[in-house]
C-alpha cells in the first residue's frame, strides 16, 4: 500500500449518518478565540477530549472531561462507546493539519465527523512574518527526526517546522551550521496566539536563546555557504557524500539507474544487495512519502546504510540483514526493485519479480561476465531493455591527466506485465 493511501474507517456505521463527533481547534487564546459553532460544540457535549492544556484552554464546560492518556489509543475505545451521543474532541489550530483528525478519520467515517478547525500553527506563523504560505514548506518535527529537514535545505528556500520541545530550535540551529548553512535566518514563535506570545529572530550560528517555551514554532530562511551540501532536484549526489567502502553506484550511473526505476511519491523500493544504501537514500529523498527497504548481508555495511539514511534525513528507509531470497519474505510489498548485488543468487530474482504488482519495474545492474550471461536469459525470458553504461573519469598521470575509465555497467529494466 503507497503512502497516498486511504485506510476505510475501521468502525464506521451506515445507520448512524448524522455527526456526532466533532473536532475543535482551540488556540492559546482559548475560548475567547473560539466561534459561536466551536463553543456550542464544546458547551453541548457529553464528553470532551483534549490534552490538559487544551482542556484548561476551553473550560468551563459540563461535559466530563478526557485527558489524553498514553498511549493515545487507550482514549479511542472510551470515544466510541459514545457513539450517537455528542462528544468534543479538542486540538490545537486544525486537527487535520499534523493533528488528531487524521487518525480517528480511520476509526469513524466522514458523515460521522464534523470538524471546525481553527487558524494552524504554519497560518499563524506566515501571518506574524508577512510570508506567502503556499511559497513555504510546512513540515512536523514533533516526534520526528530532526535531520528530516535535511532534503529541503535549498537556498533561499522558506520552511515552517513544528518544533517537539524548547531544545528543537538550539537543535536546529546547530544543524544547519554543521552543514554550511550557518547563515541561515532563524525565527522563533513561541505560543502564539495567547497572552505568552514571543517572536525572537537570530541565525543559526549565532543562535543563543534562552527559555525558548516548549510550544514554538521555527521559521527557517536558508542561506548556503559555497561548500554547503544542498541536495539537488536531479539524482546523481556526490560519491564522497556517502558513507562506503568502495561498494557503491557511482554517482552518474546512479542517476541513470533512478531515472529507470522512475520513482513516484508515496512508493516503496527494495533495494536488494543496497551496499551503501545511496540507490536506496535517493530514493526516498525524491519524495518525502517514498520509502525503500534496503537489504544487506554484512553487518558493516548495514550499519552504514543506516548512517547514510540519517545523513540525508532519509527516514523511509528501514534495512533488513540476511540473505536473498530467504530474507525477502514477509517484507512490505514493492513498487519497485533495484538489484545491485546478488543477481546470480538462486532465486533472487524471482522473489524480487513475484512480489512486484502488475506494471512494476525492476532495475538490475552487474559488472561481471557472470552477471551479463543472467541478464541475457532474463531479457530472452521476459523483454525489456537493456543497456551497457560506460564512464571514464578525469585523472592525474603525472603532470598531466589522463582518463581512467570504471567498470562497464550492463543494466536491465523490465516492466512486469
Amino acid at each position: 500500500m503507497s503512502a497516498f493511501s486511504v485506510m476505510a474507517p475501521e468502525l464506521s456505521s451506515p445507520s448512524l449518518a448524522a455527526p456526532w463527533l466533532t473536532l475543535v481547534g482551540i488556540g492559546e487564546d482559548g475560548r475567547a478565540g473560539l466561534s459561536p459553532a466551536q463553543r456550542r460544540a464544546i458547551d453541548g457535549a457529553e464528553l470532551v477530549v483534549g490534552g490538559r492544556r487544551h482542556l484548561d484552554l476551553a473550560a468551563p464546560f459540563s461535559g466530563e472531561p478526557l485527558a489524553w492518556p498514553r498511549p493515545l489509543g487507550d482514549a479511542f475505545p472510551q470515544i466510541l462507546a459514545r457513539r450517537g451521543r455528542p462528544v468534543c474532541v479538542l486540538a490545537s489550530g486544525d486537527p487535520f493539519n499534523h493533528g488528531i483528525g487524521s487518525v480517528l478519520g480511520q476509526k469513524v467515517a466522514p458523515q460521522e465527523m464534523m470538524c471546525l478547525p481553527g487558524p494552524s500553527a504554519f497560518s499563524l506563523a506566515a501571518a506574524r512574518l508577512a510570508w506567502a504560505l503556499q511559497d513555504c514548506l510546512s513540515l512536523s518535527l514533533h516526534g520526528r527526526a530532526l535531520n528530516r529537514i535535511v532534503p529541503h535545505l535549498t537556498p533561499r528556500a522558506r520552511i515552517l517546522a513544528l518544533s517537539w520541545d524548547g531544545a528543537t530550535p538550539a537543535r536546529l540551529a546547530a544543524l544547519l551550521a554543521e552543514r554550511g548553512f550557518g547563515a541561515s535566518h532563524l525565527t522563533v514563535l513561541e505560543a502564539m496566539g495567547g497572552p505568552r506570545e514571543r517572536v525572537r529572530a537570530t541565525t543559526a550560528e549565532a543562535f543563543a536563546l534562552a527559555d525558548v517555551d516548549p510550544l514554538n514554532l521555527i521559521a527557517v530562511e536558508v542561506v548556503a555557504a559555497p561548500q554547503a551540501r544542498v541536495v539537488a532536484l536531479t539524482p546523481g549526489l556526490d560519491d564522497s557524500w556517502f558513507a562506503h567502502d568502495g561498494q557503491i553506484t557511482k554517482s552518474e550511473v546512479r542517476a541513470l539507474t533512478l531515472c529507470a526505476l522512475r520513482p513516484l511519491p508515496g512508493e516503496r523500493l527494495w533495494d536488494i544487495g543496497s551496499g551503501s544504501g545511496s540507490i536506496a537514500v535517493e530514493w526516498c529523498i525524491r519524495h518525502p512519502a517514498n520509502t525503500a527497504v534496503a537489504v544487506e548481508l554484512r553487518g558493516d555495511r548495514a550499519a552504514r546504510i543506516r548512517g547514510n539514511a540519517e545523513r540525508f534525513g532519509a527516514e523511509g528507509l528501514s534495512v533488513v540483514r540476511g540473505t536473498a531470497p530467504e530474507v525477502l519474505q514477509g517484507l512490505p510489498p514493492p513498487d519497485a526493485v533495484f538489484i545491485g548485488g546478488g543477481l546470480t543468487a538462486a532465486g533472487v530474482f524471482e522473489a524480487a519479480f513475484a512480489a512486484l504488482p502488475k506494471g512494476g519495474r525492476l532495475v538490475a545492474n552487474v559488472v561481471t561476465l557472470e552477471g551479463e550471461a543472467r541478464l541475457a536469459d532474463l531479457f530472452r525470458a521476459h523483454g525489456g531493455e537493456m543497456s551497457r553504461l560506460s564512464l571514464a573519469r578525469l585523472d592525474p598521470v603525472g603532470s598531466f591527466h589522463g582518463w581512467r575509465p570504471a567498470m562497464p555497467v550492463t543494466q536491465w529494466r523490465v516492466v512486469k506485465p
